[in-house]
Order: structure tokens, then C-alpha cells, then sequence
């Protein structure tokens, strides 16, 4: 009977709450209100739901929440935030590219190596200065297969892989506001460019060769690349 009040509880909850458990993902755009729901619902799944083929995929609530929370924070009265979320993790099928032979040498007798794209989370958020902030957050691993034969002949196989992080944010102005040139450089792990047309673009990144150790770090180091843009423009007062 138990587990029949838990999935009473999850059918009760937030659509996009549900497509989380289910689909481990969504894609939505809604004002600061629509969010604010989503959030709510899921702060009290921990106390509804145990059940772990239920339980909501990491990085929900440690990272995903805390970055919606910050971003409808600066949402206009009539802005909106488009999120587009997949925690489905970097083993499902499409997200592997083809394996590619590599030249080798011997005592290596073959190696290959294969291309894992996660772009895990996407945002799109109308702030309230009129400007447009795009976050985009892709985990990329390197997958090798080695085949190796040593002295003594014997054949053997090796995997090898490596992670990195890529996270890019534009902020698109509005037309009248003017750009600037910061006092000082931005971090050396963040790569700026300021694109000039009918609307100014400042456009960060970063690739991070370490994977955060907690959901935290991991916020910080979205936030930390989305704030560089702001810095390259000049402030005006908001009404």
C-alpha cells in the first residue's frame, strides 16, 4: 500500500516535477511565477517519494534550482526563462559519436577513440535590464580503447577516459546601452568576446579539465562565467 500513497504523491506534483522522475528532463519557458511552483513541488518530494526508481536525478536540486532561483531573481516584470534540462547522464544511446581509429606505434597494436556530447542544461532568461542572458553547459568525455601486446606477447586491453566541462554564456544588450572595457582582465580560465551588430553581444566561456566535486562548485562556476558579461557594460539605472 505504501508504494500506491508514493505514486499518488508523485502524480500530484508539478508536470514538470513528473517529467523529471520519469524523463529525466524538460523543456519549458515560463515567467518567475511558473518556476517558482516547479520549485516548490519539488522541495517536498524528499518527504513523498522513497522510492529510488522515483527519486529525482542528481543535479536537480543542487544545482538546477539554485540557478533557476538566481536567474528569476533578475527576470523583468514580464520576463521569461526557457530552461531546457537533460539529466539523463552521458551513457544513454545518441549522445556517443563513432569510434575513430588513432595512428599508433608499436608495442600498441590498435587504438580507438569515441566522443560522448552531454549538453545537459540549457537557459534563455529576459532580464529585467532589458537584456537577454543564453547559458548553455555541456559535459564532453573522451573514451579510448587501447590493445597492447607486451614482452612476453601477451595481449592487453586498456580504457582510458577523460571529462571536461564547456560553459558558455551570451548576453545579448539592449540597444541602448554601451559596452566597456573592465578595469581589470577577466579570470585566465574565462575567454571573453564582445561582438558588435544591432545589439551588442558579450559572449564568456570556459572548458574546466576538473569535473566539480559537488553541486555547489558547480553552480559557482556557471555563475561565475555567467556575471563576466555584466562586467563589460555599462550600468544604467533600472525603473
Amino acid at each position: 500500500m505504501f508504494w500506491r500513497e508514493q505514486k499518488a504523491a508523485l502524480a500530484g506534483f508539478h508536470p514538470l516535477h513528473q517529467a523529471l522522475v520519469h524523463q529525466r528532463g524538460f523543456a519549458a519557458t515560463q515567467p518567475a511565477a511558473g518556476w517558482t511552483a516547479l520549485i516548490t513541488s519539488l522541495y517536498q518530494h524528499a518527504g513523498l517519494v522513497k522510492r529510488g526508481k522515483w527519486a529525482l536525478p542528481a543535479r536537480t536540486l543542487d544545482v538546477v534550482v539554485p540557478l533557476i532561483i538566481e536567474l528569476c531573481s533578475d527576470l523583468g516584470a514580464k520576463g521569461t526563462l526557457a530552461v531546457t534540462l537533460d539529466l539523463r547522464g552521458r551513457d544513454v544511446p545518441g549522445k556517443t559519436g563513432p569510434e575513430h581509429k588513432l595512428a599508433v606505434r608499436p608495442p600498441i597494436r590498435s587504438a580507438t577513440e569515441a566522443w560522448t556530447i552531454d549538453p545537459w542544461l540549457s537557459l534563455r532568461a529576459e532580464l529585467r535590464d532589458g537584456s537577454i542572458l543564453e547559458v548553455l553547459v555541456v559535459d564532453r568525455e573522451r573514451k579510448r580503447k587501447i590493445t597492447k601486446r607486451n614482452a612476453r606477447g601477451k595481449t592487453k586491453w586498456k580504457r582510458k577516459s577523460k571529462v571536461v566541462q564547456t560553459i558558455k554564456v551570451r548576453r545579448r544588450l539592449p540597444e541602448d546601452v554601451r559596452g566597456q572595457v573592465p578595469p581589470t582582465p577577466p579570470p585566465p580560465w574565462i575567454g571573453v568576446f564582445v561582438r558588435d551588430g544591432s545589439r551588442r553581444s558579450v559572449l564568456a566561456g570556459a572548458k574546466l579539465d576538473r569535473m566539480p566535486q559537488s553541486g555547489q562548485e558547480q553552480v559557482d562556476r556557471i555563475l561565475t562565467v555567467a556575471t563576466e558579461p555584466f562586467r563589460w557594460t555599462q550600468t544604467r539605472g533600472v525603473s
